[in-house]
């Protein structure tokens, strides 16, 4: 018998010398990272929980408990029992189910009416229906993303299931050579910013951090990660981890998977939408503009389909000697820093991808407390000396200070911001202090996929700040569904946004690549009396960077199809503070507060100069080891 077998049948058989035979086990299967119990009583073992937790803690593995196929009600029937065990005043908005995962999901304005007191309606309804509760708060906007992701996982059901015993046989397959040998290889964002991606071998694993591309480059050699080195090996990786949803960071995960990956994607559960969404709107613009695309749409549906999400702080094997576990980030919704442990304490890796070491009114600060960590890789995107921004309070009255005087002067604020983080915090902002009375109230536009991003930001309120969760959880008053916005519904509405009176227009794409804005930016920069208002970083090579420096003509191509020459006479003005990224004494002091001490800090996500400046301060202040690899250079760790 193969070693992996001997290995499942030992752990099949402790499980079954603790589990009371009532509970009438059908089977037990590797389910991903997940050891998956298939009982024709599951509301026996759901109700001695207790016995569960005595076997995770004998087998150090995470276990689910499902019912078997063949005890749950048909879909339709379970429904209907569904509606008359959980209480109408829970005002059920929502059913949908998971037959992968045995799963019925049940949205409801108030979820805790549809748990029950001790969760005595969740074992109610697995007792009648035989399917396993997941109950969600009812997002105040309907997600068209979030719908289309899980009809898909649900119609794919069962190749999602094969997907995931697949992945569970690789997971839990015997060690071969032994735990050892941790190097990281920087496949891209290595002195740049863009194309994360940062290999991380064992003598046993391969997991890659980041697959992103680079938006400001039309140059495929530096556009995409470097996955054309001889050690990146696609057969034999065992995971992708994406840190966060922006396409510098997961831009490139579909190619994976159009080129024969068959492996898991870990991220957190907001990032699976968001990411979907970014992706699927990027093959929109290279599409439009004619560009080669580097994959398709049935790619994205595949990383979907291999995606397994995961909350912050929970230990989840993803190879025979790593576990991996996600914190928060506080650079945007379900952005995480993420924490390897390999071997049983040979070595922990913690990476920030993009992080803010700051509360925000969106988000909460990036976490710096791990159980335990040697080497930090971090990112340098503010690590200049000069990258010193302006507190929040600071940028918030810049931001109000410009938006008053354009208004007053009769003119537009041009807003770009990508859909997803600075969109949302700059609505939080213009909402607040147009109620305050401090900012003058006018129309205020949001178009492009900033409606769907912040749909998806209000199904998920326990990740947001503590501010916003209380107001949209307890209050009932969603900040996002302000009064003052209105949503571009459609392309025609712009026309009169364009010759109508003063205004802000918040609009996707936040570097002027591409995106409503640029039909904004066309029409409206001529006009002196306008405003183009950047709150977002510029990267090196786009059209917002260049602008930024000072570009005073644009090529554009009219609805006619001709090229035009605009001229930039709006008045161009960038305020800092408002970053996602920390800026650099925030990378300083987040770096010297993460606990328990580093013994070396890896500087990666920056422009060469600022990464250097970055390692530069922790050498000689701090008497930290600190690299700052080139690209494609391999560092040994142990």
């Amino acid at each position: 018998m193969p070693p992996q077998a001997v290995e499942k049948l030992k752990i099949q058989q402790t499980i079954l010398q603790h589990i009371p035979k009532e509970a009438e086990i059908t089977r037990i299967e590797f389910e991903g990272p997940t050891l998956a119990i298939y009982s024709k009583k599951p509301e026996i073992l759901i109700k001695q929980s207790r016995i569960i937790g005595d076997i995770v803690n004998m087998i150090r593995k995470r276990i689910v408990v499902r019912s078997d196929p063949s005890v749950r009600l048909p879909e339709k029937e379970a429904e209907d029992v569904l509606s008359k065990i959980v209480p109408k005043d829970a005002e059920i908005t929502n059913i949908a189910f998971d037959p992968s995962l045995g799963e019925i999901i049940i949205e409801a304005k108030k979820p805790g009416l549809a748990i029950g007191k001790n969760g005595l309606i969740l074992q109610e309804i697995v007792e009648k229906t035989r399917w396993r509760p997941r109950i969600l708060r009812s997002p105040p906007m309907a997600s068209k993303i979030m719908a289309h992701v899980r009809h898909f996982i649900h119609s794919e059901s069962k190749e999602r299931e094969k997907i995931l015993r697949s992945i569970g046989e690789r997971i839990f397959r015997p060690l071969v050579y032994g735990v050892g040998d941790v190097r990281v290889t920087m496949l891209g964002g290595a002195q740049q910013v863009g194309r994360s991606a940062i290999l991380v071998q064992t003598r046993e694993s391969q997991v890659l951090l980041d697959c992103g591309i680079n938006p400001g480059s039309s140059n495929t050699l530096d556009a995409f990660p470097r996955l054309d080195v001889p050690n990146f090996d696609l057969e034999n990786l065992d995971a992708v981890i994406i840190s966060h949803a922006h396409l510098d960071h997961c831009g490139f995960l579909p190619f994976l998977y159009k080129y024969g990956y068959d492996g898991p994607t870990y991220c957190s559960i907001p990032t699976l939408s968001l990411m979907t969404l970014l992706q699927l709107d990027y093959l929109d613009v290279l599409s439009k503009q004619g560009e080669t695309l580097p994959y398709d749409q049935r790619d994205i549906r595949e990383a979907v389909l291999h995606t397994i999400t995961l909350r912050y702080g929970v230990v989840t094997d993803i190879a025979p000697d790593i576990r991996l576990t996600l914190h928060n980030a506080g650079h945007i919704l379900g952005s995480s820093v993420i924490h390897l442990h390999i071997g049983e304490g040979l070595h922990n890796i913690v990476y920030t991808g993009d992080f803010k070491y700051g509360r925000t009114m969106l988000l909460e600060a990036a976490a710096t407390e791990f159980p335990r960590v040697e080497t930090l890789i971090t990112e340098s995107t503010y690590g200049s000396p000069e990258d010193l921004m302006p507190s929040r309070i600071e940028a918030e009255r810049s931001l109000v200070k410009v938006i008053n005087e354009t208004l007053k002067n009769g003119g537009k604020v041009l807003i770009p911001t990508p859909a997803v983080g600075r969109a949302q915090e700059i609505m939080l902002v213009i909402d607040d202090y147009m109620r305050r009375g401090l900012l003058k109230e006018a129309p205020v536009f949001i178009d492009g996929m900033i409606s769907d991003a912040t749909a998806i930001h209000t199904a998920y309120p326990e990740y947001l700040s503590r501010e916003v969760r209380n107001s949209i959880i307890y209050e009932g008053v969603n900040p996002f569904q302000s009064e003052y916005f209105t949503i571009v519904e459609h392309p025609s509405a712009r026309e009169d946004i364009i010759r109508g009176g003063e205004s802000i227009i918040i609009a996707t794409a936040g570097m002027l690549e591409g995106g409503p804005i640029v039909e904004y930016f066309k029409h409206l920069a001529s006009d002196e009396r306008n405003s183009l208002v950047f709150v977002s970083y510029q990267i090196e090579g786009t059209l917002g960077r260049r602008i930024q420096k000072g570009l005073t003509e644009v090529s554009m191509v009219s609805s006619e199809g001709k090229i035009e020459i605009v001229k930039v006479n709006l008045n161009v003005v960038t305020v800092q503070g408002f970053s996602g990224h920390s800026d650099r004494r925030q990378i300083i002091r987040y770096i010297r507060r993460v606990s328990p001490r580093l013994e070396r800090v890896i500087v990666c996500h920056g422009e060469r100069a600022k990464s250097l400046s970055i390692a530069s301060v922790l050498q000689s202040r701090y008497k930290i080891d600190a690299i700052v690899p080139n690209l494609l250079e391999t560092i040994r760790l142990r």
